[in-house]
């Protein structure tokens, strides 16, 4: 059985759902803001003869249609880094802030890290935590290269990290970009649907509830939260939710997406979840032309211990 024949009835057109999918993802570079700015990368891919095309909803991410984000000197020289369109979403929901400790709980190769602390002007501090050593590495390259000098590296099993052997005890914010069953990227990467299984996806959304509960528990009251996937399945995304609203003092708050999204569901294969994990936003392939995602923002209950942690979670700030 093909995997996202599961989720025909989630999708408004399955006919235009199944034929995105089907379709290859165009590669596409994020503009490294610590390093140049958007006009100077297309005045760079001009004089390079790169052919390039500008995302209309994001103006540091373009397009190439060679499908070689890496062959060319801009990319060399640390100014853009390849990187799918939607996998800036979560950033961009999370806003981070100059100055903030950052947590990216599950993040090599890197491309989220760089993101966050290209947002925070590199200053504050980013902890780039990954259980896999080997993974790490390309983390620290891609760092390097684009000169990123706020992150820490860290190996550790998210599910029980431990601020320890860092100089601070809390977050002021965290992102869960979790490791999934990737049905997303099958654009890009169709071996996916051949290689799914149920059992991993029931799986892997165990390891899933344990991050998120531990960021949630990592984060300051008032702070922020972000869970995403690349996946469609709900057992991997709003059952995620739900088990964390249920055992976590946190809430799901709106927020805004460039894109056009659908909301969280609330029932799936005789399951219900909470109603509020229809605050989640999902990103199906057919109606931005991108791969799939799910992207969903938590605050952390208790008293805020400062005014930037209100400010941090009422939905302003979330553009491209």
């Amino acid at each position: 059985m093909n995997p996202l024949d599961r989720y025909e009835s989630l999708v408004d057109d399955v006919d235009a759902f199944r034929a995105a999918c089907d379709r290859s993802l165009p590669s596409v570079v994020r503009t490294n803001g610590i390093a140049a700015t958007p006009a100077r990368v297309r005045e760079a891919f001009d004089e390079s003869g790169v052919a390039y095309e500008p995302v209309d909803w994001h103006d540091g991410l373009f397009r190439l249609p060679d499908g070689n984000p890496g062959g060319n000197w801009p990319y060399v020289h640390g100014w853009t880094h390849g990187q799918e369109e939607v996998s800036v979403l979560p950033t961009l929901a999370l806003d981070p802030r100059p100055g903030e400790l950052v947590w990216d709980a599950c993040a090599a190769p890197g491309s989220k890290t760089t993101q966050i602390a290209d947002a925070m002007d590199d200053e504050g501090t980013v902890v780039a935590n990954d259980n896999n050593l080997g993974r790490l590495s390309a983390l620290r390259h891609n760092a390097e290269r684009l000169g990123i000098t706020n992150a820490i590296v860290t190996n550790q099993d998210a599910r029980n990290f431990s601020t320890k052997p860092l100089a601070f005890d809390e977050f002021d914010r965290a992102l869960v970009d979790a490791p999934c069953s990737c049905e997303g990227t099958c654009r890009k990467n169709p071996d996916v649907l051949d290689e799914w299984t149920l059992d991993h996806v029931h799986a892997v959304a165990g390891i899933q509830k344990g991050v998120l509960a531990r960021a949630v528990q990592a984060t300051r009251p008032g702070g922020v939260v972000v869970y995403s996937t690349c996946t469609f399945a709900p057992e991997e995304n709003e059952a995620v939710l739900d088990h964390v609203l249920a055992n976590e003092d946190c809430e799901l708050v709106e927020f805004d997406l460039p894109l056009d999204t659908d909301p969280g569901v609330t029932e799936w294969d005789e399951e219900t979840y909470d109603e509020s994990v229809t605050r989640a936003q999902r990103i199906y392939p057919h109606r931005n032309d991108t791969g799939g995602f799910f992207c969903a923002k938590l605050r952390v209950g208790g008293a805020a211990s400062d005014e930037a942690g209100d400010a941090a979670t009422d939905g302003e700030g979330v553009g491209a």
